[in-house]
């Protein structure tokens, strides 16, 4: 990882397309039930706000180390809201 503020870019552009995708899956099938789309928004919402909470944290001992942890639960929440998108 490069540093701090291409980590925030990261997670901002992976959950906005997330959230894109809901959107432009709604558009496409107006005639279903947006409950579980509301859903993943929201979700997305919540875990863009817990990892920005987490590369923001200060006092670090091993910073390396908890910026990579912090890329790979991005990862796998976005991987895990794109299963979502794509059951849907």
């Amino acid at each position: 990882m490069a540093n701090k503020r291409d980590l925030k870019k990261d997670i901002n552009y992976v959950m906005g397309d997330i959230i894109e995708a809901v959107y432009i899956w709604e558009l496409t099938n107006p005639a279903k039930d947006t409950k579980e789309s509301q859903s993943i928004i929201d979700d997305a919402i919540t875990a863009f706000d817990e990892l920005i909470v987490k590369v923001n944290q200060r006092d670090l001992k091993d910073a390396k180390a908890h910026f990579k942890a912090v890329n790979q639960e991005l990862e796998a929440k976005g991987r895990a809201l794109i299963e979502r998108i794509n059951k849907m």
